[in-house]
């Protein structure tokens, strides 16, 4: 499962893209009047004008090579705080055997570097934006989590290692073991490295594979074979 495009929402367009593009400087390959879309990877982000009252805010990863977690906090660190939690501004996930470090954008989405150490590429090159491999996690917040489970099921995205799927868990979706998930979750978990809880806000997600899935204005979800 490769993340091809992901758009989401924002009410904060230009301060995104004068972050993502001037400051992280990750390649501009698209701008609109009320969008831009710029490369991570294999993958593209795009950013759309939400054109509503709302602040939409996300929790997304990037996958970065397996030997250059240090090198990559470093570069982000010099651009970006990092975020905390219990003092720590980095942390080892034992079971997937990979390391994470968080920070936030101007619209407040909760943004990862994550280095799977036995699944990512390595690099001997000096790190950058250019170096990151592609979008790794996005969260799927919706109103049923159980039900949308069943449905990605049907289109072969399933939960790692068959774990059950409740309102209140945090279900990883993928279809083959390579770093991709979509982070499935009903409102109101906390984030990890955030006081932010999971809230609904409109995305769509286009896979490599052809599957579109969405979530409109109205929170409702939906797949496209």
């Amino acid at each position: 499962m490769i993340i091809q495009l992901l758009t989401l929402h924002t009410s904060k367009l230009q301060e995104l893209k004068e972050f993502y593009c001037k400051l992280l400087k990750f390649p501009l390959i698209e701008e609109l009047p009320s969008s831009f879309k710029i490369q991570i990877g294999e993958s593209a982000l795009q950013f759309i004008d939400g054109n509503n009252e709302q602040e939409p805010f996300y929790h997304f990863a990037f996958n970065i090579p397996a030997n250059q977690f240090l090198e990559a906090k470093a570069w982000i660190k010099r651009k970006v705080p990092l975020l905390t939690e219990e003092g720590d501004d980095e942390i080892h996930f034992i079971l997937s055997d990979a390391h994470s470090c968080y920070f936030e954008d101007p619209a407040g989405n909760i943004v990862e570097l994550i280095a799977r150490h036995k699944i990512n590429h390595s690099s001997n090159g000096e790190f950058s934006a250019n170096s990151i491999i592609n979008i790794s996690e996005i969260g799927l917040v919706v109103e049923d989590a159980t039900e949308v489970g069943q449905k990605l099921e049907e289109v072969a995205i399933r939960a790692r290692g068959d774990e059950k799927i409740t309102n209140t868990s945090l279900s990883f979706m993928h279809t083959a073991k390579n770093g991709v998930y979509l982070l499935l979750v009903g409102e109101g978990r906390t984030w990890l490295f955030s006081n932010k809880t999971s809230t609904i806000f409109p995305l769509h997600i286009k896979l490599l594979n052809g599957i579109e899935l969405a979530v409109d204005p109205l929170k409702q979800f939906s797949i496209v074979k």
